[in-house]
């Protein structure tokens, strides 16, 4: 019997090279085993966005960057959570099951609670019942579909825990298995992809890579980079350095070995090197599906 895979994405705009990496291309390999099942999770946003014209319009650049990065709409359900109108149904029927102890415990309410404590502010200041609930509403969205596997990042592990309480305390209460028990499932090959400034890619930092930019764009974001200040015939560390950690993960081993020499034999400035890397992100650009 084939396994059901359910991944949410949150229309956060359209995604980057972090998120091709850390989420989109895992998730569209596991498609080729499971039946997936992926939603934008347009109420789930709503704890951070209050705009519905910013939401409708994130919306729309996620699901076409997810159909352009190679999602098939033949194969995968793909879906907007708000459509889904039993979602909320069932949200309101597993509150009764769970406890304000569990929910006390999320990562994201106690962060909050840390952050607050830290600036002098009271423990709940900007905490609404859609962030402290939040895992009960990613519960009813997995048991919605009779999910066997989450494929989550480390920070999100806890949330599917929770999920996994919640079904076992319904389940227990009726003396049958109404709702299936998912299973994380972590991500090995996601990996934490460097931004320009060779902290982590994120928006929070400003530091990222769009998917599908126009080239002027995409090659004046690369140009950004930050580097050291070796000169053009030194030899240079490839395994220390922003731009052939990103060309590493989207090269093939050939192109990744030819560079690796080329850094370490010298004579190659970091113009050169951030060029290579434009030439990797505008072929990666022209193998999606157009819109």
């Amino acid at each position: 019997m084939t396994k059901i895979a359910l991944t949410g994405i949150k229309p956060t705009g359209i995604p980057h090279l972090g998120n091709y990496l850390g989420a989109i291309k895992p998730a569209l390999e596991l498609s080729q085993t499971c039946q997936a099942r992926y939603f934008i999770a347009d109420y789930h946003a709503l704890n951070s966005c209050k705009d519905p014209a910013a939401i409708r319009q994130m919306t729309l650049e996620v699901a076409a960057a997810w159909l352009a990065a190679g999602l098939d709409p033949e194969k995968v359900l793909i879906y907007k959570q708000s459509l889904v109108p039993q979602t909320f149904e069932l949200l309101t029927m597993l509150l009764a099951f769970t406890p304000k102890g569990l929910m006390n415990r999320a990562h994201a309410y106690k962060a909050m609670l840390q952050s607050n404590a830290d600036s002098g502010k009271d423990p709940d200041d900007g905490v609404n019942m859609g962030l402290f609930t939040y895992p009960v509403l990613m519960a009813a969205d997995i048991f919605i579909f009779d999910t066997d596997y989450v494929p989550v990042g480390k920070d999100q592990f806890q949330h599917v825990e929770m999920a996994v309480d919640i079904a076992q305390s319904f389940n227990y209460n009726y003396g049958k298995e109404c709702f299936r028990i998912p299973e994380p499932l972590a991500q090995p090959s996601a990996q934490t992809l460097p931004g320009l400034d060779g902290r982590k890619m994120s928006k929070s930092y400003d530091n990222t890579i769009p998917l599908f930019l126009p080239e002027k764009q995409l090659r004046k974001l690369i140009m950004r980079i930050i580097t050291n200040s070796q000169g053009m015939e030194e030899p240079k560390d490839p395994d220390n350095c922003t731009i052939f950690s990103i060309y590493q993960n989207f090269a093939n081993p050939q192109q990744i070995a030819d560079l690796r020499q080329r850094y370490l034999a010298g004579g190659m400035g970091w113009g050169h090197a951030k060029q290579e890397l434009f030439e990797d992100e505008q072929r990666l650009s022209s193998h999606a599906r157009p819109l």
